[in-house]
This record gives C-alpha cells, structure tokens and sequence, in this order.
C-alpha cells in the first residue's frame, strides 16, 4: 500500500493539467501514487501521455469536481489522500517530502494541513497568508476546539491532506461542488489535526474574462456555505464563534467588492443579514470602530444606511488621501530644492558616506571598509547613512545622517564617496566627480537583478529600468569569486570595474584569534567544552513571514546537554519577535537574531546549518563543518531561481528532513573524510579571494588610487590560515 495518493481531478483547462502531470511524473516518487479523474477527452489524451507513471480513470465530459474527486478518491490504494485540482499545482519535490512526513503519523490524526503558494494570469509564487497560522499550530494531535484559528486558513481542499478512513468515513458530507465548504467541513469533522508549514500546493487562479459570469445564485451560495456549517457548531462555543466572524467577514468583503446588479446585492445583503442574525453567539459584541459599524449596520438589514456609509466612507478616505499625498508631495519639494542646491556646491575630497541593508546601521562590507579607511586614510571623513528607530544602536560616536533631514541631503549630494550594500535612492544624482562603491551583500545562489525577470514571486514587482538606472551609478564592485564577478555582470550589465578582492567583512575570519573566539562564546554564553551550532536559515520570497522550518526544541533534545543551538532569524523578519521561546531549553537554544555582527556568530559556531543562505559562502572561510538542510530545495528552486545546483555542490552533507539533519549531527558524518572533502571543494569554488586582507585593498584602490600592481596580492588558499576552531581556542 502507497503512503500517498494524490488524486488529480478535473477537466484540462486552459491546458493546465500537462504541467501539472510533468512535475508530477519528472522524478520517482517513492511510496506515492498518483491516480488521474480525468474529465472530457482532451484530459484523458493529456494523462494517458504520462502511462505508466500516472492512474487514468477516464470521466465524461461534464463531470463535476466533486464527481470526479470522489471517483479518484474510490480508485486510490494509499493511507493518505491529497486532492489536486486540475488547473492548480504542486511543487516539484512536494509529494516526496509528504509522504516521508506522513510515513510517521499514527491513524489517530485524521488531517495534515500545509502552507501553499497563489498564482494568477500575470503572476506566480507569491505567498499566502497561511504560513504563520500554520507555524502556531506545528505539533501533532491538535483538536479544532482548541485551535478555532486554523479556520481562518484559506479555504483550499489542496491544502488537506486526509486520512484514507477518514475521507471514506465522512466522504457523503465532503462530497460537494462547493470546494470552500469541503476544505471547511473537512476540520470541522477531523478529531484531531497537524499542521505543517510547508508548501504543498499552488492555487492557480485564472483570469476572470475567461470564466463564465457569476449567476446570482452563486453569489447566495457564500451565505448558504456558512449557514450550513455553522448548523454544525452549535455545541462548540469557541469553532461556533470563529466561524461566525469568518462568516460576517467574508460576507461584507463580497458585498465590497461590488459587481453585483442593485436587486442582486439587496437580496445577497438581506440573506446575510439574516444569517448574521441567526448564528449570532449568545453575548457576542461588534469589534470597536468601522468595522464594528458595518456589522451593526448588517444585522439590522439596513441596506440604504450601508451604501451611504460605504460613500461617506470612501469619500474620507480620499480626502485624507489628498490631504496626506499632499503633505508628502510638498515635504518632498522642500527636500529636492535642499538637495538641488547642495549640488551645486564642490565635491567634499574627504567625506565618504556609508549606508548597510537599507540603512540599518554599521554592518557588512561597509563596516569593514570604514574600519580600514579609518586606520589608512583617517583624512576621510564617514557619516553613516542609518533610519531613526536603529540611530540609538550605533557605536558611540558614530557620525550619522538619518534619511530625510536637512543635513541628509547636503551629505549625499556633496560626499566624494558612497559607499553602500544595497543601492541608494533613485534620487541620488552621480556627480561626475564622486564615487559609488557598491560592496553588495553575498555570493548570489539565488537569482539577482534583471535575472528576477521570470521569477515574479521574487522581483515582486522591481522596476528592472529603475534598477538599472541606479546599477549605471556604480563605479566599483566588490566581488568575492569568479562565480560572484560573472553573475554579477549577467544580473547587473553595466560598465563598473569588478574589484576582485573578496568581500571585506570576511577578514575577519583570517585575522581572528583564540581570545577573540572566546570572547565571543563568552557574551553568547556558551561554556567551555560545549558544541555550538549556528542554524541560520534564509528568506523564502514565497511565504508571508518566518515560518520555522525545524521542530527547535525536539532537534535540541536529541542533541543533548553538550550542545547549544544559536538559532539567526533573517532580517527580513523581526528577528526575536519572530521565533517562538523554549522555556525547557534555557541556554541550549539561544536566539541571536538581533545580535551583529553575524560574523562573530560564525567565529563562535563549532558548525553552522544553513538552507540557501549565502552565510554559507563566508562561513566557508573558515573551514568548518558546513550542513544543508534542504526540505524545500525543489520549490525554492523553482519558485526563486537559482545560479547553481546546490544539491550538486554542496558544501558538506545534506539533510532533506530534520530526522535526517539529526542523523548528521548525532553522528561523525557532520565533519567526517566526505563532508571535508565536500567542503574543500567548496572553498576553492566560492573562497577564491577571502584571505583577510579585502578591505585593505578596496581601500587602497578607490579610496588612495592606488595601482593594482601595488596592493597586496590574493593568497593562494593553501597559504591561508582561518581563526582557530572553537575547540582549539576554547578546550574543556
């Protein structure tokens, strides 16, 4: 008996289900099974192409989804069904990873739950809302009583997937065309539930012109859905609540989108009306303010008080808009006329202004540049470019600008150098005689600038002109590798000179000593003796915010007592808001997502768990045990694009679950011959010209205009010496 079934279902519209059915089928899937409902010939010619690999049960034109799912349903064999529509997606790599994951569950979880991606007609990949949902509720055995949250997840049957029995135990109930209703039904009957946030499924919407017209009786459907399930729940206070707020929820926001004829829309309001009255809990209150009004004005069915206050409501907004629009157009003015004039004035030969990930503060490259320009050519002045909230985070002393001031705009305008690791605002005019050093902030495995083309999840709608423009300002680029420099000049076509010097931020993993690592380990707290693991995982562009990837305190636990987890939330996040506590596990699980620089973390690492992050790249440097944890490779491949197979050219073992990660980490295959092995490759690909003196030699050349010829040459990597490890510098 498979594990997994996954049961396509549906006709092949707009030629959908033959991509669907190639990722399907592209690589084996162990333990999985895949059965095809097709429905009308053109899907039955479409899945006899992938025979053998695929099922067929051929379905007459007509069929409905919930026919065709059933059919599908009754044809499979596995212990678990996961039902994919035929116009939606899965992502490469997904079935495979489900089926090692339910391979574990005990028949007493009659759910798994999972995280999923949308698409539309003019985009793909972008993340849902569920994934946080979904990381509070990553433990097995959930009931919905306890949980009533999780019916706030999108309404998608793809993202259930059910257990054979329970499936068949209540299938007569889940049969239905109403996808929203079954994908809610299904948590309302499971006895207990596990949620796992990983993505799944890609719901693939299409373009509303070429579906037909919305008939009225759909638009009544939304209430009738409701109404039908909320008979379900009233003998479960707290599920009966959140469905009710769910229900008035999406009740007003069909009723604000519009689009219905007038008599539509008064019968639409009046049926929901009434089921607001009707499923209202006993001692429930509006929420306060707008929202609070609409709800009031809803349950008293007044339909003509309603259409005037949307107006009214819609006219404030304007007018606030024009107001604020306002405001902003003429600060903004004001500013320009500042900065216009500070143009005017010469170039300062000794200011250079530093910026650091959208002005967060003196970090990176950057830093390590001032540091160095500070020590030979103290006649430069820095200002460091840096937001209010983190001015109070700086080193003391540091000269600073925060964007928008007066002094902010004279500062860039009349700087010789511009230093930064991103880019700076498009407004910032190249002065013929000013320099802009772009030092960037990686080795690029994912794909950058105008390579983002085709990964619209991850351009995220970027002004590619725009970029470019800002791209034509750069005199130099630090590059650490060749592998750097060529992409680069693919993801960044301009004329700027490429500084093949290596990154400066990575000197430090040359020049570093014992005392230093100690010192280190002794502000994180880690003792003498004990194993420290940085687990630093990357952003994913495909979900909406941290969602943890690894069950922490269980990885902690089979770690044991002699290892400490520092655990680096990106800092696209929030870092420690983002992360869960672990009470159990004081001072083996240490949240170090605030703490800078990371570069310290690295030195104080014995070995450093990563996904696709380029701290891979710099911890590299100092030839340690490196390990890939790669649930997800598949979709973030597909989803983000990638330069290099990283599957391929690891830089140390690589775990696709957290059994096998622990596996890695509880044995000597974390640093035995085949991880270094892997590891010494590695470095020589992407360490070419790390060798501690980087900074030095971007300083020479931009900032004093020394000649190439004299600044100090790349060591050959069997010449370089890396700081100590944590077990020499800090023995038991």
């Amino acid at each position: 008996m498979p594990e997994l079934s996954v049961i396509v279902h549906g006709p092949n519209t707009q030629d959908r289900l033959t991509g669907l059915l190639g990722s399907l089928t592209a690589h084996p899937l162990p333990d999985t099974e895949i059965v095809v409902a097709a429905v009308g010939d053109w899907a039955h010619r479409t899945a006899r192409r992938h025979a053998p690999h695929v099922q067929v049960l051929p379905l007459p034109e007509g069929t409905s989804d919930a026919a065709a799912r059933a059919a599908g349903a009754a044809r499979a064999t596995g212990r678990w069904l996961h039902f994919v529509r035929s116009k939606d997606g899965v992502p490469p790599g997904s079935p495979r990873t489900l089926a090692g994951r339910l391979a574990g569950f005990p028949d007493t979880v009659d759910v798994l739950l999972l995280d999923h991606l949308r698409s539309t007609w003019r985009s793909s990949g972008l993340p849902s809302a569920d994934g946080l949902l979904l990381a509070r509720a990553d433990r097995p055995g959930l009931t919905l009583d306890d949980n009533a949250h999780l019916l706030r997840l999108t309404p998608l049957l793809g993202t259930r997937v059910l257990r054979a029995g329970f499936w068949r135990a209540h299938e007569e109930r889940l049969t239905t065309d109403d996808e929203a209703h079954t994908a809610l039904a299904v948590l309302l009957f499971a006895d207990r539930l596990t949620a796992l946030p990983h993505i799944a499924y890609e719901d693939r919407r299409l373009r509303p012109a070429g579906l037909p017209p919305v008939t009225p009786e759909q638009r009544y459907a939304l209430v009738d859905r409701y109404e039908r399930l909320l008979d379900l729940t009233r003998e479960r206070p707290a599920v009966h609540t959140a469905l009710y707020d769910i229900m008035v929820r999406d009740c007003l926001r069909a009723f604000a989108r519009g689009g219905m004829p007038d008599d539509v829309a008064r019968e639409f309001f009046h049926r929901a009306s009434t089921a607001a009255l009707r499923h209202r809990p006993e001692g429930h209150r509006h929420p306060a303010g707008l929202e609070g009004v609409r709800r009031s004005l809803l349950e008293e069915g007044a339909y003509t008080r309603y259409r005037a206050f949307q107006r009214a409501n819609r006219t404030r907004r304007a007018v606030r808009s024009t107001v604020r629009t306002g405001t902003r157009r003429l600060a903004a003015r004001v500013r320009d006329q500042r900065y216009r004039r500070a143009l005017r004035r010469p170039v300062d030969p000794c200011l250079a202004v530093f910026a650091a990930y959208w002005n967060r503060g003196v970090a990176c490259n950057p830093a390590a540049v001032a540091a160095k320009l500070a020590e030979l050519a103290p006649h430069i002045h820095p200002v460091w470019v840096v937001t209010a909230e983190n001015a109070a985070l700086l080193p003391p002393g540091t000269d600073h600008v925060v964007p928008g001031t007066r002094r902010y705009g004279e500062v860039l305008a009349t700087a010789k150098y511009l230093v930064n690791n991103v880019n700076f605002p498009n407004a910032v005019v190249k002065r013929p005689d000013a320099v802009h050093l772009q030092t960037h902030h990686g080795t690029p495995l994912k794909r950058m600038g105008v390579d983002q083309m085709p990964y619209p999840a991850a351009a995220r709608g970027l002004d590619f002109a725009a970029l470019l423009e800002r791209v034509d300002k750069w005199d130099y680029s630090v590059s650490a590798n060749s592998h750097t420099t060529r992409m680069w000049e693919r993801a960044y076509p301009s004329r700027y000179v490429s500084l093949d010097y290596g990154y400066p931020r990575n000197d430090v993993f040359y020049t570093a000593g014992a005392d230093d690592i100690r010192a280190v380990r002794d502000r994180l707290g880690i003792p003498p003796g004990r194993r420290a693991v940085l687990y630093a995982p990357t952003h994913r562009d495909y979900e909406a915010g941290w969602t943890p990837r690894l069950d922490l305190a269980a990885l902690a636990d089979r770690l044991g007592e002699d290892t400490v987890l520092l655990v680096r939330g990106h800092y696209f996040y929030d870092g420690a808001a983002s992360l869960p506590t672990w009470p159990r596990h004081c001072g083996r699980i240490v949240d170090v997502s605030s703490y800078e620089p990371v570069e310290e973390l690295c030195l104080a690492a014995d070995a450093l768990v990563t996904d696709y992050s380029s701290i891979m790249f710099d911890y590299a440097n100092l030839d340690r045990p490196l390990i890939i944890h790669a649930d997800d490779w598949e979709t973030y491949r597909t989803t983000r694009g990638v330069y290099f197979d990283l599957m391929a050219e690891a830089p140390g073992p690589v775990a696709r679950t957290q059994e096998e990660l622990t596996g890695i980490l509880t044995t000597g295959a974390w640093r035995d011959e085949r991880a270094a092995k892997a590891r010494a490759a590695f470095r020589r690909r992407f360490c070419e010209y790390d060798d501690g003196r980087a900074a030095e030699r971007v300083v020479r050349r931009v900032f004093l205009g020394q000649d190439e010829t004299s600044l100090p040459p790349v060591l050959p990597l069997e010449q370089r010496t890396p700081a100590p490890s944590p077990e020499e510098a800090c023995p038991p």
